[in-house]
C-alpha cells in the first residue's frame, strides 16, 4: 500500500512539473510594446523573424522556444518579438511606419532589420535601444541559442571576438 501511494505521489509531482514546464512561454511582445518598455526599463532585444510557410521556423517554435532554459533566459534578459516577415499590417518603429514593401510580400521593417538578406528564420539580437543589430540567419538549436544569447546579453560581444568566446564556451542548457 505504501509503495502504491509513493508511486502515485511521484506521478502527481511529475505531471505537475511537466504541466508547469509546458505552460511556461517566451513573453513575446509587439514592436510597439517593446519600444514603450524601453522608455522605463532598457533591455536587450531578441527578434525572431519568421513566416507562416517556413518549415524551420515551425521547428524553432516547437523545439527551441519551448525549452525551459531558453524560455527562462530569454524572458530574464531580453524583450522578445515574434515578427512575421510577411505581415500585412503597418508597424510603427522609431516613429516610422513600415508595411509590405513595394512589389513584395515582405514587411519593409523585416527587410531593413535583415539588411535585405531575407532568410527564414532569422534571429536578431539588439543591444538596448534597438542598436547594434546582429542578424543570425537559420534554424537555431538550443546550444546555438545559448551561445549567442549569452554572448550578447553578457556584453561579451563588446570585448571578446566571437571565435574566442565560442572556443571557451561551456553549454549548460539541455
Amino acid at each position: 500500500m505504501k509503495y502504491t501511494i509513493n508511486i502515485l505521489l511521484l506521478l502527481v509531482i511529475s505531471l505537475t512539473a511537466s504541466a508547469q514546464t509546458k505552460s511556461a512561454k517566451i513573453n513575446w511582445m509587439t514592436v510597439e510594446e517593446v519600444q514603450e518598455k524601453m522608455k522605463t526599463e532598457p533591455r536587450k532585444v531578441y527578434v525572431d523573424i519568421y513566416t507562416d510557410w517556413c518549415h524551420w521556423c515551425k521547428v524553432m517554435d516547437k523545439k527551441t522556444f519551448t525549452n525551459k532554459d531558453v524560455i527562462e533566459y530569454m524572458n530574464a534578459n531580453y524583450y522578445c518579438i515574434h515578427f512575421n516577415a510577411e505581415r500585412k499590417d503597418v508597424v510603427t518603429f522609431n516613429d516610422k511606419k513600415y508595411g509590405p514593401a513595394e512589389n513584395s510580400k515582405t514587411n519593409s521593417l523585416a527587410i531593413e532589420w535583415m539588411r535585405g538578406q531575407l532568410s527564414y528564420p532569422t534571429s536578431l539580437f539588439f543591444d538596448e535601444g534597438f542598436v547594434n543589430p546582429q542578424p543570425v540567419p537559420g534554424y537555431m538549436e538550443i546550444s546555438n541559442m545559448e551561445l549567442i544569447a549569452k554572448y550578447i546579453a553578457e556584453n561579451k560581444h563588446k570585448t571578446t571576438p566571437f571565435e574566442k568566446y565560442k572556443n571557451g564556451f561551456k553549454a549548460t542548457w539541455k
